[in-house]
């Protein structure tokens, strides 16, 4: 499981959630209800300490979850009512839940003598269970664990894997380019110019492009063919941009409009073989939706990432890091209007990104744009890391007209 996610136990009394979390997770991660039942009342006995309990407890797993850390929640969570604020919680924190649920058999909950659980309750939190244990991915878990007996509860093993966004153990140096819309001669161009030498670079550094590869100019597939066999030799790393992620739509099959250059870059790849274009659906398919770099310092996406989505998996920071936040509005030529997100970054980690064409890239506000309009006649322009200068080449021609407007919009629209 992911290694920043919201765990929820759920099981009847006696079934042996408290010590599975001990177990697996350790003290510092686990949130209990009895503990804050303890904490918050002074009678644990009063029905109303439940009620408090479980407010004290989702007030410190929001808590937890806006600081980045795993939460492991261990109550019985039995019913739907109950396990709902908690999926709610986890959305709202853009982290993945996950239910580990010990449906264990009766006789392996209840435990005998006066410490142990009433034989009619457990029986009675067990059918509520059974009713709702089909339903759990429904209401809205990311993934659900079911162990059925002791025996599988003691060889279960959890294991914590790393998001696929957290590459802060990569310190670089980089080479960060912008969006480059399938112009591969001025790519070429630019990884010389940048010391490269048939994708590699002889003091080891990494090419990190910001999205957009393909779409609107005269190779695409040149481009994702260079782009791609960098990052097969460990190379190059690349975010998903709103443009391959509408040609990973359409090579997946789904129905896709033809605009933008999307048109000319189906017809491009039409000339590859059917060999070649796997590789590209399964590229595009592998690619995330940002990394954070550099020990947290750097932050790379498509189209600009405030700092609470930094690491942060869901399709809401999906769909800020390829289209940026909109006004709702749309500009002269029907395009939509972007939000200002940059104007209140304050943030710890740089976040260089693309999307917007600008006349010249500059910083504001520890964020950077490199998408200075290659296809449209401008500069295809790198940010080398962590000298923090800019490398750039002119476009060789003006390969797309600006859809409505000359190249360089003021930032904020796209």
């Amino acid at each position: 499981m992911a290694d920043l996610a919201l765990v929820v136990l759920v099981g009847a009394r006696g079934s042996g959630k408290s010590a599975f979390a001990r177990r697996h997770f350790g003290p510092d991660r686990i949130l209990s209800s009895d503990a804050c039942r303890v904490l918050v009342a002074a009678d644990t006995g009063d029905p109303s300490a439940s009620a408090d309990a479980h407010d004290a407890l989702h007030h410190l797993a929001g808590e937890r979850l806006a600081a980045g850390r795993l939460t492991v929640v261990d109550a019985t969570h039995v019913r739907a009512e109950s396990r709902r604020p908690l999926i709610r919680l986890a959305r709202e924190h853009d982290v993945p839940s996950i239910a580990i649920v010990l449906d264990l058999p009766e006789e392996e909950c209840a435990r005998p003598g006066p410490a142990g659980p009433p034989p009619d309750a457990v029986r009675q939190q067990r059918g509520e269970l059974r009713r709702s244990l089909g339903g759990l991915e429904r209401e809205g878990f990311h993934q659900v664990h079911v162990l059925r007996s002791r025996a599988e509860a003691d060889a279960a093993e959890v294991v914590l894997e790393r998001r696929r966004t957290d590459l802060t153990g990569l310190t670089g140096p980089f080479d960060l380019i912008g969006d480059v819309h399938g112009c591969s001669s001025e790519l070429e161009t630019l990884l010389a110019r940048l010391g490269y030498r048939d994708g590699a670079h002889p003091d080891g550094r990494t090419a990190v492009f910001v999205g957009d590869l393909v779409d609107r100019g005269p190779d695409s597939p040149g481009v994702l063919r260079r782009v791609m066999s960098m990052a097969a030799a460990g190379n190059a790393l690349c975010v998903l941009g709103n443009h391959e992620d509408r040609l990973g739509r359409h090579l997946a099959g789904r129905q896709v409009r033809r605009t933008h250059g999307l048109a000319e870059t189906v017809e491009q790849l039409e000339r590859e073989d059917e060999a070649f274009r796997e590789r590209v659906r399964e590229f595009i398919g592998g690619l995330v939706s940002h990394y954070v770099l550099d020990g947290g310092r750097l932050v790379v996406c498509h189209a600009g990432l405030p700092e609470k989505y930094h690491g942060r998996t869901s399709g809401r920071v999906r769909a800020h890091a390829l289209y940026g936040a909109t006004t709702g509005g749309t500009d002269e030529s029907g395009l939509p209007v972007r939000g200002p997100w940059a104007e209140g970054y304050r943030g710890r980690a740089a976040v260089v990104h693309g999307h917007t064409p600008v006349p010249a890239a500059s910083w504001h506000n520890n964020t950077i744009c490199l998408d200075t309009g290659a296809v449209f006649g401008g500069a295809l322009t790198a940010l080398r890391w962590p000298e923090r200068e800019l490398v750039g080449v002119p476009a060789e021609k003006t390969w797309c007209e600006p859809p409505g407007r000359p190249p360089g919009p003021p930032p904020g629209r796209a």
